[in-house]
């Protein structure tokens, strides 16, 4: 990482040479901040491991940045969705010996050795079954694991220093759970087991299909391979009714499959989805998911539901009753509504229009030094039980931003949230 703001001040003195040679300041910038997006790619890609994972986080949050200063990078940054620096051909059959036994190509009539996708933990490889059928064979970076261990401890330790600037956040065993989720990813006999539930409960549906696992190893896992259009193509040049249609099955999905599977996809970033030919969603990637048994908290969809209606005190008793507010901290209920405003106010439309602009607007109010917003955050605690779910609540309204979505929000969160429909349930 810390080659980045080296070649940047190379790129700076190379820029200054230029302006000096008659270029206009204005096309000196552009190239500047194109070369320094093709080094973050190539640095965070060649990590891998949390480093990586760090560049897909940033790819789904691009849309709450300043349009002159997210442009540059968001090529940049959708690559690091499925389109990193492989490995080696050797590295990858090594893997598939250790995994699947010395006869390994005997399972495959074919085996693409070009990687199709590479990502942060591993990368996916196309291929024939046995039986004939198209596969996708994901097979995970060696040491990945020990890599992304270390990124972790690492970031407890600096989550443990700057614990004391946040007040109103018990960091500690926030962290922990992150970490522990986050582990999770590396076991693919576990991954399978999610992707397998998943496929049951949308075995199929009209709106969604998930590949069947045909086979798995600790580092190596095989489903069928699905065809479809990613969900960055349609974020970058999908028409409205495209654009709207992705929204809506994207954000029916998230909402469904605690309800359905009792298992909440954790991972909402683009490279995760596909359109299909048939117009279905097709969803990838379940290394990451939240296990809640008895669908999602009644108590989320609750205080949502209180706090669409502007009961400010009511909400603020909710969100300590949670734990998202420490008993000791002192805040203005008022204020903490104004907080929630990117969560609350989608609710008050039958259809809401995600978009760049709408966020941007939030993200510069909650991250102003100046407002009282700004010292909110601070005060409001993230219960470990709830990480996962707000990991994907917020991240899924950036995403949606990007597609410039309109979606039919209240029916959806009629439909699967529970306790946000007062009317239904009797109330």
């Amino acid at each position: 990482m810390a080659s980045l703001p080296a070649t940047y001040a190379g790129r700076t003195a190379l820029g200054f040479g230029k302006r000096v040679g008659g270029k206009s300041a204005d096309a000196i910038a552009a190239e500047m901040s194109a070369r320094t997006a093709e080094q973050m790619f190539k640095v965070l890609g060649e990590l891998k491991g949390g480093a990586m994972k760090l560049g897909q986080a940033m790819s789904v949050f691009e849309a709450a940045l300043p349009e002159e200063f997210a442009a540059p990078y968001r090529a940049m940054l959708t690559k690091l969705q499925d389109s990193a620096p492989a490995m080696s051909t050797g590295a990858i059959h090594k893997i598939l010996v250790e995994e699947l036994g010395d006869d390994w190509r005997s399972r495959f009539i074919d085996f693409n050795d070009q990687p199709a996708a590479a990502a942060s933990i591993g990368q996916v490889h196309k291929a024939m079954w046995h039986d004939g059928r198209v596969v996708a064979v994901k097979v995970q970076y060696p040491g990945a694991d020990k890599a992304l261990v270390a990124d972790l401890n690492q970031m407890i330790r600096m989550g443990k220093f700057f614990a004391g600037w946040i007040p109103g956040l018990d960091i500690k065993p926030l962290l922990e759970e992150l970490k522990d989720r986050a582990i999770e990813e590396l076991d693919y006999l576990l991954e399978s087991q999610n992707q397998r539930a998943f496929a049951v409960a949308f075995e199929g549906d009209d709106d969604f299909h998930i590949p069947h696992v045909l086979a798995a190893a600790p580092h190596v896992l095989i489903s069928e391979w699905i065809e479809g259009r990613p969900l960055s193509d349609i974020i970058a040049n999908g028409t409205r009714a495209e654009r709207d249609h992705a929204g809506l099955l994207y954000e029916r999905f998230l909402l469904t499959g605690p309800a359905r599977a009792g298992l909440l996809h954790a991972d909402p970033h683009p490279g995760n989805f596909r359109i299909t030919p048939s117009n279905k969603l097709c969803v990838l990637d379940f290394g990451a998911v939240s296990r809640l048994p008895d669908g999602l908290p009644v108590a989320m969809g609750t205080l949502l539901r209180i706090a669409q209606s502007g009961n400010a005190e009511d909400v603020l008793e909710g969100l300590r009753r949670e734990g998202f507010i420490k008993p000791n901290i002192d805040v203005d209920a008022d204020q903490i509504l104004a907080y929630l405003e990117p969560f609350v106010e989608p609710t008050r439309h039958e259809s809401f229009h995600f978009n760049r602009d709408w966020i941007r607007g939030e993200f510069t109010r909650l991250n102003d030094m100046k407002s009282p917003d700004f010292t909110i955050g601070l005060k409001i605690n993230l219960p470990p039980s709830y990480a996962l779910i707000h990991r994907v609540w917020l991240g899924s309204i950036a995403v949606l931003c990007q597609l410039d979505a309109n979606v039919p929000v209240l029916a959806e969160l009629n439909a699967w949230v529970p306790g946000f429909n007062v009317t239904a349930e009797g109330e």
